[in-house]
This record gives C-alpha cells, sequence and structure tokens, in this order.
C-alpha cells in the first residue's frame, strides 16, 4: 500500500467521517424518497463499520481496511452517477484523491487510466465533451505530481546513504550543501533559520544489543516522526551515527521550540519492542547576525557532541 506514514489519529478520524457522510447522504436519500437507492449506501455502511473495526485491531494489517475504504468511495460515487445523472461530477475527484493516498503512485495511475471507459458509461458522462476527458487526465496528474515529488526525493536519500533504506534523511554531505543553500537564502531575503539538533542515545546499545534490525527501526521511527509533525520542505539530515540535523527554514526560535515540543511528544509515545520508549535530545541552535557558515555549522557539531555526553 501506500509508503506514506500517517499519524492514527488522522487516519481513525478519516474512517469516523467516511462513516458520518455515508450515513448522512443514507438519511437523505431516505428523506427525499428515493428508496430504491438506499441499499447501496445501507451496505457501504456495514462496509464501512468493518473497515474502522479493522483498523481498531492492533494486530491487523493496514492495507485492508484501506482497501475496502477505497471500495466504498469508488462503489458509493459510481452508483450515485448511475441511477442519479444529475448528481455533480465534482464528486468524481473524490475517490481520485482517495487512490492517490490509499494507493502507490504506479497502482492509482494505473487505477485512473483503466477507469475512464467505466466512467463515460455513465448516463452523467454519456455526453461529455472532449475537453471533460482532458479535465479527468489533468487532474489524475495533478494529484500523482506531489506523490511524484515524494517518491523522487526517496530516491535521492538512497542513492546518497544507501545502507540507510529505512531512514529517509539526507546524508551528511548533502545536507551541509542543502543547509548552505538555506543559510545563503535567508541572509539575502532576510528570513529566519533554525535548526534541531536531535541525538538518539539508544541508537548504539540497540544495534550493540539487539542487531542492525533494530536500530534501523528506532531510525525509522524517528523519521516517520519527523515528516509527520514537520512541513514538506523542511529538511531532516543525519550528522552521525546517532545525531540528526533538522533544518527548519523561514522558523524563528520560539517556531523551532514548538517543533522541539511537538517531536519530542510524538518520540515519546512511539514503543519499540527492542528497546521500549524512544528517547530523544532534542536542541535547537539559530544562526547568530553576521554569523559565518563555517562557525555556524561549528556550533551544530558542537551542540551535537554536548548532546552525545553521558
Amino acid at each position: 500500500m501506500t509508503q506514506h506514514h500517517f499519524p492514527r489519529q488522522l487516519v481513525t478520524l478519516a474512517y469516523i467521517a467516511s462513516i458520518a457522510l455515508m450515513g448522512s447522504y443514507t438519511v437523505w436519500l431516505y428523506a427525499m424518497g428515493e428508496y430504491r437507492d438506499l441499499v447501496m449506501p445501507s451496505f457501504m455502511i456495514l462496509l464501512l463499520l468493518a473497515a474502522f473495526l479493522l483498523h481498531l485491531g492492533q494486530d491487523m494489517r493496514a492495507h485492508l481496511p484501506r482497501l475496502v475504504l477505497l471500495f466504498c468511495t469508488y462503489t458509493s460515487v459510481i452508483a450515485a452517477l448511475y441511477y442519479q445523472p444529475e448528481t455533480p461530477l465534482i464528486w468524481i475527484g473524490l475517490p481520485m484523491t482517495a487512490a492517490f493516498l490509499l494507493l502507490p503512485l504506479l497502482s492509482a495511475v494505473l487505477l485512473h487510466m483503466v477507469l475512464i471507459p467505466l466512467w463515460w458509461l455513465m448516463p452523467a458522462l454519456a455526453q461529455a465533451s472532449p475537453t471533460l476527458v482532458m479535465g479527468y487526465v489533468a487532474l489524475a496528474l495533478l494529484l500523482a505530481l506531489p506523490r511524484w515529488e515524494h517518491a523522487r526525493r526517496r530516491a535521492l536519500l538512497r542513492a546518497t546513504d544507501p545502507n540507510d533504506s529505512e531512514c529517509d534523511a539526507y546524508h551528511i554531505d548533502t545536507l551541509k550543501e542543502r543547509l548552505h543553500s538555506e543559510y545563503q537564502r535567508a541572509d539575502m531575503l532576510n528570513q529566519r533559520l533554525a535548526v534541531l539538533v536531535i541525538h538518539l542515545p539508544q541508537r548504539d546499545m540497540a544495534e550493540e544489543q539487539f542487531g542492525a534490525r533494530a536500530a534501523q527501526a528506532l531510525l525509522g521511527a524517528l523519521c516517520t516522526e519527523v515528516y509527520s509533525c514537520c512541513r514538506d520542505h523542511d529538511l531532516l539530515g543525519r550528522a552521525d551515527n546517532a545525531t540528526f540535523w533538522l533544518v527548519l527554514p523561514d522558523t524563528s526560535e520560539s517556531g523551532a521550540l514548538l517543533v522541539r515540543d511537538r517531536l519530542q511528544r510524538a518520540l515519546s509515545r512511539r514503543v519499540l519492542v527492542e528497546t521500549g520508549q524512544c528517547e530523544a535530545r532534542i536542541a535547537a541552535c539559530l544562526p547568530c547576525p553576521k554569523e559565518n557558515f563555517e562557525h555556524y555549522l561549528q556550533r551544530l557539531e558542537n551542540r551535537g557532541n554536548a548532546l552525545a555526553a553521558p
């Protein structure tokens, strides 16, 4: 399934919202006297409830309830367009968006291409113009762009540091180049810049006692929480074996401290089998006025060494 790591609370909210939306649609059909059309949404409610219960099960694989959710989304929209031709065509965008969120990029693109003939069998689209077809294709490509950029970024990270395939963090050389670019941009545009120095004290212990797999699980947990808590243009890089730099462009000191607190709370909730509750030492480090880049790098390295000290 999708390689995105959505927070569990957000996914839970999505299932609840889906059930509420389908329930509202069913009630609306009943109020309008469309009793013939009640069968499909009522059945979808049962499927969504089953998917929600599967999601709550701690030992269930995540892809099963997501497939059920995607199936319900497509079936509901197709049924609405077939039985009610006056349904606004904007609803086609709902299953399209869901597919790009719940499926891998290639699978979502292929699914949309295969479904083009099916959509045009609907009475609501029987007399559709070629412009509408081009709009459908354009929307699919626009939805694919963020996923493609994410995949390109992962490929770049693995190319620069192939030994850490479980941790989407830039190699130190690439990180310094990106940080230098952000440093120059902040200086030219008079913008703010902050860097969080993150140290994982359990990393070396995990590798020594439990092996490389436990260490990779710890690094993967860090990367997952960072990309869940931070913006898309924030940069995570690995400074050494257990120390990371999180570059926060256009961020003040107070904003960096808020990110630090949010990340520490998120990591404290992660419990791994081998190491238990994740532990992280995080400190904010901002450039001083008129400070040159080399001196700032030295301060970042010193801050990391201080966090790594017992």
